[in-house]
């Protein structure tokens, strides 16, 4: 009895002395946590330096401490990350403000900005290489008509009242020398184009009509010229009309501190005529002479960087851009980045229409295979792999975005409310939605120029494709106007607009859209008639029938198609027809509508280029009465 009496008497003890060890160790690991934390942390000196790719393992490196501390503060505010993964700026600049440090970035260093880095180059791979020359002056002074004649091909007869639309690209070869020609409009609706294509060019010719002289936007040439520090060489056009009168241009000339040289000053000046071909050698002459006292050089041995000349949505390719390759030489295959879109070069094409493999600096190139439409005038450059330029083309947008939201104009809800109650003040905010980046600038530039007294316009996205859910929200929240220039909307978009009370309305002539926003902001805009959409039918399948046509076999997706409709062929939210119904038929019978749901057999009169996959929208003219 007395043994087992000890026994538990010996464990008590053990017990005891055991709990008390674990005690005593769980004391001193507090203790030396304490310690720790006690412990100054010894971070590295200076402001984190930001790059694209930086981990949350680079940025521990960074701060000089362990990366698992990094990956819990991340955790404190929210952001689940492990050491590998990649972080966004803002994320950086969060997780830098929990250690008091800086982020900076070193731009000529940064992909993400690579228009601002500036590389050195090897003075022994650098080679000439041709010169690129804008073309301006005013409307109607003969620009385009220059260039037919130098590239023998008739523009001008293809173009709406004969007014150059887009900027385009073009290469002429004389003996032995390049000249890369840019085309820019000459209307004052293109102000903004111009002003580009002075910014990627190298030699201004300011052609100016002999019998007319220096007019408005012959001056708005000479500031973009002057202001891109480009070299001028005037050509003094129409020599061959009757009013030609050269001494008075020149006069005009030194005005603008254009000295001709025959004057004594350094300015080039040539009389030509365009339409007959005199002086046209002699002014090629002087730009390949300018351009060797220039001597513009470049090095076609690195990736390629340059600037978009003009950009569009094609219906059969998607995103189409032309590209001038200011440096390197852009082969097919590769990967770029081109604004804030990404992608890899698809297909490549010259100013001729011929497919080749690669473009050397001051070559103009056409290229497919782009995630998106770029805009005219922004910079591209080849990057080594495509993760790298989606990342980076990411970043661009949301910089782009940011950017965007700080330029709109901030206000108070106590200056919102002085603003509606004040009815003499009037604001019409429109999104601008085109078929092509020079029909939206010409749009975008007519509306701001709209002058209504107590009324302002204020164009708050402008931007190649067809109208989107994005557009809707953006125009619900601002309360725009959604103005669509040979572009449709899908039926989803357009019930989405009814639904949040978003008004579209689309239009294939510029300046009847600019004649009805000038009487919108007049107040005299009371529609008779509106049009309403009654249904949308996508094309499955394509019966060729001889001495018929084309018999479109469609499925109708969205309302009904009516015998009595008006139609348009949409091909990926692109117009490529409107017209009238020639026949609807429900299987070999004559039908008056076709509802949702329903197959159909749908011909268009006069129109036989219907494709599987196209949408057929209909539509009716619906009176609408005027208020009062």
């Amino acid at each position: 009895m007395a043994r087992k009496n000890r026994k538990p008497s010996n464990r008590k003890p053990t017990r005891k002395s055991n709990n008390r060890g674990k005690k005593n160790n769980r004391g001193r690991q507090n203790q030396n946590q304490q310690n720790r934390q006690a412990a100054p942390r010894k971070l590295k000196e200076g402001p984190i330096t930001y790059r694209v790719d930086m981990t949350v393992k680079d940025f521990a490196d960074a701060l000089g401490i362990g990366v698992n501390e990094v990956i819990k503060k991340a955790m404190e505010l929210g952001l689940m990350a492990t050491q590998n993964q990649t972080l966004q700026r803002e994320t950086v600049e969060l997780l830098a403000l929990e250690y008091d440090k800086e982020v900076v970035e070193d731009k000529s260093t940064d992909p993400v900005r690579f228009e601002l880095i500036e590389e050195e180059e090897d003075e022994s791979k650098l080679q000439h290489r041709p010169p690129v020359v804008t073309v301006m002056g005013h409307v109607d002074h003969g620009k385009t008509t220059l260039l037919d004649t130098i590239r023998n091909a008739r523009v001008t007869a293809g173009e709406a009242g004969g007014i150059t639309q887009h900027i385009g690209a073009y290469q002429y070869e004389k003996d032995g020398g390049t000249i890369t020609f840019i085309d820019t409009p000459g209307h004052e609706a293109f102000t903004e184009m111009r002003a580009r294509g002075a910014q990627i060019t190298d030699i201004v010719v300011l052609v100016v009509a002999a019998d007319d002289g220096i007019m408005p936007q012959t001056r708005e040439a000479i500031d973009h010229a002057k202001a891109a520090g480009c070299p001028i060489i005037v050509a003094i056009n129409k020599m061959d009309m009757p009013g030609a009168n050269p001494e008075r241009i020149k006069q005009e000339l030194t005005e603008f501190e254009l000295l001709p040289e025959e004057w004594g000053g350094q300015t080039i000046v040539v009389e030509i005529s365009a339409l007959q071909g005199e002086g046209i050698e002699q002014l090629l002459e002087m730009i390949l002479l300018t351009a060797e006292v220039e001597e513009f050089k470049a090095n076609p041995d690195r990736e390629a960087s340059g600037t978009v000349v003009e950009s569009v949505l094609d219906k059969g390719r998607g995103p189409v851009a032309t590209l001038l390759v200011r440096n390197g030489t852009l082969k097919q295959n590769e990967t770029l980045v081109v604004g804030t879109a990404h992608g890899r070069v698809r297909a490549m094409t010259d100013d001729r229409g011929r497919q080749v493999d690669h473009a050397l600096p001051s070559q103009p190139v056409e290229i497919i295979g782009l995630s998106d439409v770029p805009q005219a005038g922004d910079p591209f450059k080849v990057f080594d792999d495509e993760k790298t330029a989606r990342r980076i083309a990411e970043e661009r947008a949301e910089q782009a975005l940011k950017e965007a939201r700080g330029a709109g104009k901030a206000t108070t809800l106590e200056e919102m409310f002085s603003q509606l109650s004040d009815s003499d003040a009037k604001e019409l905010r429109i999104i601008v939605r085109g078929d092509t980046h020079g029909s939206i600038e010409a749009l975008k530039s007519s509306l701001e120029k709209i002058d209504v007294e107590g009324a302002d316009i204020d164009v708050i996205r402008a931007s190649v494709g067809t109208i989107t859910e994005t557009d809707i929200t953006l125009a619900d929240a601002s309360g725009a106007v959604v103005l669509g220039f040979g572009v449709r909307p899908a039926a989803a978009v357009r019930d989405l607009a009814k639904e949040k009370g978003v008004e579209i309305r689309t239009y294939s002539v510029i300046y009847r859209a600019i004649e009805d926003i000038e009487k919108a902001l007049k107040g005299l805009l009371d529609p008779e008639f509106e049009e309403v959409v009654t249904g949308q039918a996508e094309v499955r399948d394509i019966f060729k029938i001889s001495r018929i046509g084309t018999i479109a076999g469609c499925y109708v997706t969205n309302g009904k198609i009516t015998r009595d409709a008006n139609v348009r062929v949409l091909r990926d939210g692109v117009v490529v027809y409107e017209g009238e119904l020639a026949s609807l038929k429900r299987f070999k019978d004559d039908a008056k509508e076709v509802s949702q749901g329903y197959e159909c057999g749908i011909r268009i009169d006069k129109f036989n280029d219907v494709k599987t996959g196209d949408v057929i929208e209909a539509s009716i003219m619906k009176e609408v009465p005027r208020d009062g």
